[in-house]
């Protein structure tokens, strides 16, 4: 039998508006999840005094998240349609694992924007899709869930989907390509199968409408660009870093270059799912030997690239913004921490060039004094440090970045310029 195509699929959405209960009932109805798993949840559920969360459980695997009731972590769970192999990644909703959030929607293909249809819009909705947009996910699909809640009716189903379209207008979706549905995740209402308590309803059903879902195309023809998230040392083994391919390919024997710091090497193996690669393309998340390289000699937030093309080290750049959440405002001077592909640093936003109109990209001011909530302006950056950062328009998967302050993303933005390290 031939493999299907795979996807990496991210839902996000506000605390308590059903994202975890819906990836649950997805998972059971696909059969990811056995019947006798769910028994087993359904009994701790009955330890824990919450009822109707068996769903939300399957992915809330740590005892803290089943007592506190929220996600905190990023879990991946499989599971197939009829046309797709997806990976979820489950982004927490509650605003303190936002970062978790930035880690899975940098590495998502699609999203699911789970929306609770009594409450409509709230703070977290807003903020996931700005951030969506910003980290490059371009195709989503908007799950208005919580339709048993609203006894069924159409009118509030259309008052909450004309409110989120509004939403997803102003960060710059183009709404007509976004499938928006309703459904109940607790009742099992249109997840997999329809239901004629929603007969006005004539849309897919959520897993029809995954299957709907492109594949975005691999930038294999770019040169290899690998941004590491952990580094292991195995004894008799060596280093081994571990990291997603963004973009070109890599291949046992390739020579390397590990950016800023500078050291070169050979890949000696790699290895995905625990099975040796011949060759590792974008979309893939591998461990991989290199040899020669000290632990120390690499880390998190670090670029492997080719000896022949290696990652570009910014001194400073330039960059778009737009601010979401700062409880003031942004002047120069402000110190930030920048998530990054896998880094995190501080960085200080040392001018503020222009102010823009988001609806347009006219100029409306040239060096303003601050820029506030929904502001979108050009600004300067300068890393507190030496980081591998590339334009947005050669590498976005390098290119984008949020900002967090006070346990929240303040502002989100994308990268136009890099003033290469002398």
């Amino acid at each position: 039998m031939a493999e299907k195509p795979h996807m990496n699929l991210i839902f996000i959405g506000h605390i308590d508006h059903g994202k975890s209960t819906t990836v649950g009932r997805l998972l059971y109805d696909t059969k990811a999840v056995s019947e006798q798993d769910m028994k087993k949840l359904k009994e701790e559920v009955a330890k824990y005094n919450r009822p109707t969360f068996e769903f939300a459980f399957v992915m809330d695997q740590l005892k803290e998240e089943r007592e506190r009731g929220i996600t905190i972590d990023i879990m991946h769970r499989d599971f197939q349609t009829p046309k797709y192999y997806f990976t979820i990644i489950d982004a927490p909703g509650h605003r303190d694992f936002v970062k978790n959030m930035i880690t899975g929607a940098s590495q998502a293909d699609a999203a699911v924007l789970v929306v609770s249809c009594p409450d409509g819009v709230q703070s977290q909705t807003r903020e996931h899709a700005y951030l969506a947009r910003v980290l490059g996910i371009n195709q989503l699909i908007v799950g208005i869930n919580k339709i048993d809640a609203v006894k069924y009716d159409k009118a509030k189903f259309d008052e909450t989907k004309a409110k989120v379209s509004e939403l997803l207008k102003t960060v710059g979706y183009n709404v007509d390509k976004v499938t928006f549905i309703p459904y109940s995740a607790l009742e099992g209402i249109n997840v997999s199968s329809k239901s004629d308590k929603i007969d006005w309803y004539k849309g897919p059903t959520m897993l029809e409408a995954l299957d709907t879902l492109q594949v975005p195309a691999k930038p294999t023809e770019k040169p290899l660009r690998l941004p590491i998230q952990d580094v292991y040392s195995i004894s008799g083994f060596g280093t081994v870093p571990v990291g997603r391919v963004e973009t070109g390919s890599v291949k046992p024997g390739d020579q390397v270059i590990i950016m800023p710091g500078g050291a070169k090497t050979e890949v000696r193996s790699i290895e995905m799912h625990h099975q040796q690669l011949q060759k590792a393309e974008p979309g893939d998340n591998i461990g991989f030997n290199i040899k020669g390289v000290d632990k120390k000699d690499i880390k998190r937030g670090d670029v492997i690239g080719p000896t022949t093309n290696p990652p570009t080290v910014a001194q400073e750049f330039t960059a778009q913004i737009v601010v979401i959440n700062h409880p003031t405002a942004i002047a120069p001077g402000y110190t930030p921490v920048f998530h990054i592909h896998t880094m995190q640093i501080a960085c200080t936003i040392t001018e503020i060039a222009e102010k823009k109109d988001p609806k347009t990209g006219q100029t409306l001011q040239k060096n303003p004094e601050f820029i506030k909530n929904g502001d979108v302006a050009i600004v300067k950056i300068k890393p507190t440090k030496p980081i591998c950062v590339e334009k947005y328009s050669e590498f976005p998967q390098l290119g984008r970045f949020a900002i967090r302050d006070m346990g929240q993303t303040v502002a989100a933005g994308v990268i136009l310029d890099v003033v290469k390290r002398a």
